[in-house]
């Protein structure tokens, strides 16, 4: 059994939660444990802590084979403290940011992966970026592109800036928004979405490759997203709302990509 440490929702976003469900599928038996509830978002059993505590508990209970860690909330010393509870237990963290673990095994799937800029690099595993099954299956199909715009900024969206360049984008060009049930900006949007006609509001959508396929250019966050534009081939702008990013976003600046510290209004000339 291989147990998934992952939080997900409104405040911190989905994208730790769908890299990891890409990964989750090498293993055969596995449960995810976190601090959201949201078990319709899952294809696995999930179960719902309120702490680390907690989640220790679980483990000592269900005595997996690993557990594999996406989350910044899981410190340093609370991975000492697991180390120490489970030495036996093999111990995996996904990194984004070069920071100090004490544990087995640390996973980096960026494009910007550098293994010099870790202290262990025996530790380190830099693994291909994970790619979700629908994007290879939706590559080989041929689409006619329908949309001027796809704009997905995150499930959570936390800078609610879905709103603000759809009301600066030109009101004749067509655009697609993706979100989730996760963003709290959400009955926002919806509003938009029904006074903008040139606006397609898709929330928890099943055909998110599908409608990037479909458009001419994408407005995305350097994140786990880039990834998937990426193998799309789709013409994008990333635009950085967190410090986690950093490291995405600067590959994709000195490798000639459009990036933006925060939104543009200029970008909407594009």
């Amino acid at each position: 059994m291989t147990i998934f440490r992952v939080d997900f929702g409104s405040d911190i976003g989905l994208g730790h939660l769908m890299r990891s469900l890409v990964y989750a599928k090498e293993f055969n038996e596995v449960i995810y444990i976190s601090k959201s509830n949201q078990k319709e978002l899952l294809p696995y059993p999930l179960i719902t802590i309120k702490d680390e505590e907690e989640f220790f508990s679980h483990v000592k209970k269900l005595q997996p084979k690993e557990v594999i860690v996406d989350n910044y909330a899981f410190t340093l010393e609370y991975q000492k403290e697991f180390k120490k509870l489970f030495p036996d237990i093999k111990l995996s963290c996904f990194d984004d940011e070069y920071k100090e673990y004490f544990c087995d095994e640390i996973i980096n799937h960026n494009i910007s992966a550098d293994i010099t800029k870790y202290k262990q690099p025996h530790k380190v595993k830099i693994i291909p970026p994970l790619i979700r099954d629908e994007f290879k299956t939706e590559k080989q199909k041929k689409r006619d592109k329908i949309y001027d715009f796809f704009i997905a900024l995150g499930g959570a969206d936390t800078q609610n800036l879905t709103a603000t360049i759809i009301k600066s984008l030109p009101k004749e060009k067509k655009i697609c928004a993706v979100t989730t049930t996760a963003n709290k900006y959400l009955k926002e949007l919806e509003q938009i979405a029904n006074e903008y006609s040139n606006v397609d509001l898709h929330v928890n959508t099943h055909e998110f490759a599908k409608l990037l396929h479909q458009s001419k250019f994408a407005i995305i966050t350097p994140s786990v997203i880039v990834h998937e534009v990426l193998f799309m081939q789709i013409p994008f702008c990333a635009i950085k709302t967190a410090s986690n990013q950093d490291d995405i976003y600067n590959y994709l600046k000195q490798h000639g990509y459009t990036v933006m510290e925060e939104f543009d209004p200029r970008l909407c000339d594009a």
